[in-house]
């Protein structure tokens, strides 16, 4: 064996010997109507959804994210949970937080979980985005039970974009008065998303609030809200189209794992790149295949600059200098100089502002394609679904049988 190839599998086993990051999406079934998202219309068959079996296959993990679609829509959730728990350090559930009795029963069982419910602003324009009837006020109520059971790991998520930024702030506010955790992304395009015409369009504005948002962070008295203030920094540079602040480490110390049993990088690519099919295969087969390795370079040559929170907090711990740095500078400008945090220090914010870029120039250098068809990610047997009847009727469908009983669906 040749020097590189010793180095190729001393790199193998030393992936395969440390613990890893993993998001679980348990089915692409959703019962929410997002504006930003159309996953809804382009659901999983039930029996093709990742199984228990499956779920027994995955390494062992410090930290596993479960999701969707609406990951309730599962009724077996809980046992996939009890697989997990066995194998991850903290698990963290993303939802839409509708189905709040299967919530809270749950979490009766996993006290120590951590719960995320999707919050896109306060009441109206939370509900107009979501197109959940009463979705916020559900989701809140779901919230407030969740903190009267003693749950710790709790909060709200909140996806911002130009119809809910002036909300911002206030929700922020509104969970760091509850006690609550305070999660923020900004719009993106990919096969999960089903969109490819997501867009900033007023930039500044949606800056403005993020600003806001990160001066609040650096107020208090949290050295973990502190590195969130960074995160919403990046966030206004995510939006501006520049490069990301830290380096993409997806396939490497961090995966993806679809409904049917596809490992993937991330859910951040305009199609799914397929590492290997845990359905079909164990894990280390899957994890140094020569299928994986190439996803990997395909993430080295990757130029969308995500910055999801899936993919930036493994970075923010791996390449911790930086934002530490970022930290320790704003603390110090914000505690000796008086000096607030501005988005100014972003060199294309600057650059817009003082005309040297345009607009036109600046979405160029987003994920959004208004030309592009956007992938769903389906097998073929979910999209033939689609052949008679839409997503949402699909889900409605599946979801009244399981009120009326039926065991047969999950």
């Amino acid at each position: 064996m040749n020097r590189a190839a010793r180095i190729r599998s001393m790199d193998c086993c030393t992936r395969h010997m440390k613990k890893l990051n993993g998001t679980v999406i348990v089915t692409y079934r959703c019962n929410a109507r997002c504006t930003m998202c159309n996953r809804y219309k382009a659901p999983s068959k039930p029996e093709e959804e990742i199984s228990i079996e499956t779920i027994k296959k995955l390494p062992p993990m410090y930290f596993t994210n479960i999701t969707g679609g609406e990951p309730f829509i599962r009724t077996d959730l809980k046992e996939i949970v009890r697989e997990l728990d066995k194998k991850s350090d903290r698990i963290v559930i993303s939802t839409n937080g509708f189905f709040t009795d299967r919530i809270l029963d749950l979490c009766r069982e996993f006290p120590d979980i951590g719960i995320r419910i999707s919050i896109e602003g306060l009441e109206q324009t939370n509900n107009e985005i979501r197109g959940l009837p009463d979705g916020y006020r559900r989701g809140y109520e779901t919230l407030r039970k969740l903190k009267e059971m003693g749950l710790k790991d709790i909060g709200f998520g909140m996806t911002v974009q130009d119809r809910n930024a002036a909300d911002l702030t206030a929700l922020y506010e509104l969970s760091d008065k509850l006690g609550m955790e305070f999660a923020t992304a900004s719009l993106h395009n990919s096969f999960y998303f089903v969109e490819a015409k997501n867009i900033i369009h007023d930039r500044p504005m949606v800056a403005r609030h993020f600003e806001d948002l990160v001066n609040e962070l650096l107020d208090s008295n949290s050295p973990k809200k502190w590195f969130r203030a960074y995160f919403n920094h990046g966030l206004i540079n995510y939006i501006y189209g520049q490069k990301r602040l830290l380096p993409c480490d997806m396939s490497y110390d961090t995966f993806f794992i679809d409904p049917y049993g596809d490992v993937m990088p991330c859910n951040g690519t305009k199609e799914k790149w397929v590492m290997g099919n845990l359905n079909r295969q164990d894990w280390d087969e899957l994890w140094s295949s020569p299928e994986a390795e190439e996803v990997r370079r395909r993430v080295r040559r990757c130029d969308r600059q995500c910055w999801m929170i899936g993919s930036v907090s493994p970075a923010m711990h791996k390449y911790i200098w930086g934002p530490a740095w970022w930290v320790f500078r704003h603390k110090f400008l914000r505690f000796y100089k008086k000096k607030k945090y501005s988005m100014y220090e972003i060199p294309a914010v600057r650059d817009y502002r003082d005309g040297k870029v345009t607009k036109e120039q600046l979405d160029a250098c987003s994920t959004c394609d208004l030309n592009a068809a956007a992938d769903n990610g389906l097998s073929a047997a979910s999209a033939a679904q689609l052949k008679d009847r839409t997503g949402e009727e699909i889900v409605a469908e599946d979801l009244a049988g399981q009120m009326t009983g039926d065991t047969r669906k999950r």
